[in-house]
């Protein structure tokens, strides 16, 4: 009986067998076989496309220009750049102001509580995080004090930022979170009385803009550091809610982070704005926007558009004029077109317009005349920030930052962006103002 082929009587699983050896070797016989080899890169072209690329073993990330890798290497001017890591940059700030020393490990923390939460938002949908929160009964949570249903992303973002700032050391006595009801000792959030000293208070919305979430869209998140009213504490009663009832001129340090196609981290100690990038290689915030000063007017106005029939007729007016392009109208470069942008997420639309110039509006409407934005949690960190980049914040009729609150939930109309293009909106309040009221 000849090598290749087998007597009808022998068994059926070795007539199988002798058969897929004989396919083998007629596979590996062909020009191109050796494609499939584990031994060598696939270089073979289907249907008009060069299909190499997607198939060959990756080469290391950011090779330089003089490899001899062959025609995969990357060119040395994409290699990563030199940059200050997010921590090497506080302990220099901190050194030079020493006042603020004491809240080093508290931005720290948050930026680690940044990851954590990019991670989160990044696995939404697989961890499955979408849709409202339940309670151990498996019904859904009643609506916080903003009127809104919790979301499942709310309630474990919200976590991780308070324990973030209460659980980093002894700097931080109390904070007040926008999806609680009222203000909470970092003793009661750790459950240990060790947690309850600290010099100062932090506001924060965990996760700006969570509708977006399910769209795939930015979200961020916002924060801001006060010094705690003198005797504040275990056992003063109230004195905890007076140190967060403060002008936000009195904040120390306020800064939001952006999660979008690159994660953002922006921070302000009070003296000039600073941005800093997550490398997902290396896990690290790194100084990639230092001294981020926006431009003194712009072209962008980011408002919801939908809602303009309920704006105030100042607003209304601004708007239009703003539109009109070409002639300087709402503070506009002269010969610049009007270009509107709006994502719905405060942190996403008021980042655009600190980095390209701008307005950014949530006014008060008919059906909300206080506004709809939270004033300890996103107006004043936020008007914080533009000022410190050299913006304005306003709510049509002065600084946000001279507002004094009198309630912690407390909601005001917000005008960020350029100096040109808020002092203008400011204008048509007061030429219009009257007569609108």
């Amino acid at each position: 009986m000849s090598k290749s082929v087998l007597c009808a009587s022998a068994p059926r699983w070795q007539k199988a067998t002798h058969l897929l050896s004989l396919a083998c070797v007629a596979f590996l016989s062909l020009p191109c076989a050796s494609a499939f080899s584990p031994f060598s890169p696939p270089s073979f072209v289907a249907a008009g496309r060069d299909r190499s690329s997607s198939l060959a073993p990756p080469s290391p990330l950011y090779m330089s220009s003089d490899s001899t890798g062959g025609g995969g290497s990357i060119p040395s001017s994409l290699q990563k750049k030199r940059l200050r890591t997010f921590s090497r940059y506080l302990e220099v700030e901190c050194w030079k102001m020493n006042e603020i020393r004491a809240i080093e490990p508290v931005l720290l923390s948050v930026a680690r509580a940044c990851k954590q939460i990019n991670r989160i938002v990044q696995r939404a949908m697989t961890d499955d995080l979408y849709g409202p929160a339940s309670g151990p009964d498996g019904l859904p949570l009643d609506e916080n004090v903003q009127g809104e249903v919790q979301q499942k992303l709310d309630v474990v973002c919200n976590t991780i930022m308070l324990r973030a700032l209460c659980g980093c050391g002894d700097a931080v006595g109390a904070v007040a979170s926008e999806e609680e009801d009222t203000t909470r000792t970092c003793a009661e959030v750790m459950g240990d009385a060790a947690f309850a000293a600290g010099d100062y208070v932090a506001v924060f919305d965990p996760i700006d803009g969570s509708a977006n979430i399910d769209s795939s869209l930015p979200v961020g998140t916002i924060f801001g550091i006060y010094r705690r009213f003198p005797g504040a504490g275990p056992g003063s009663v109230g004195s905890d809610e007076k140190s967060f009832l403060q002008e936000g001129n009195n904040m120390v340090a306020a800064g939001y982070c952006l999660y979008s196609a690159t994660t953002v981290l922006v921070v302000t100690l009070g003296s000039g704005v600073d941005g800093f990038t997550l490398d997902p290689d290396k896990g690290e915030f790194f100084h990639t926007h230092p001294d981020i000063r926006i431009p003194d007017n712009g072209s962008i106005y980011s408002f919801n558009e939908a809602n303009i029939n309920e704006f105030s007729e100042p607003v209304r007016k601004y708007i239009s004029a703003f539109r009109t392009g070409g002639t300087g109208g709402g503070g506009m470069p002269p010969g610049a077109k009007a270009s509107a942008r709006y994502v719905g997420a405060l942190v996403a639309d008021v980042h655009n317009v600190l980095i390209r110039g701008g307005i950014y509006g949530y006014p008060s409407t008919l059906s909300n005349p206080d506004g709809k934005l939270r004033l300890l949690y996103e107006c004043c960190p936020m008007a914080m920030v533009m000022e410190q980049a050299g913006g304005a914040a306003s709510t049509g009729a002065g600084r946000i930052l001279d507002l004094q609150p009198t309630e912690i939930h407390q909601r005001c109309p917000v005008f960020l962006g350029s100096t040109e293009n808020v002092f203008e909106l400011d204008q048509f309040h007061r030429y219009y103002g009257e007569e609108d009221g």
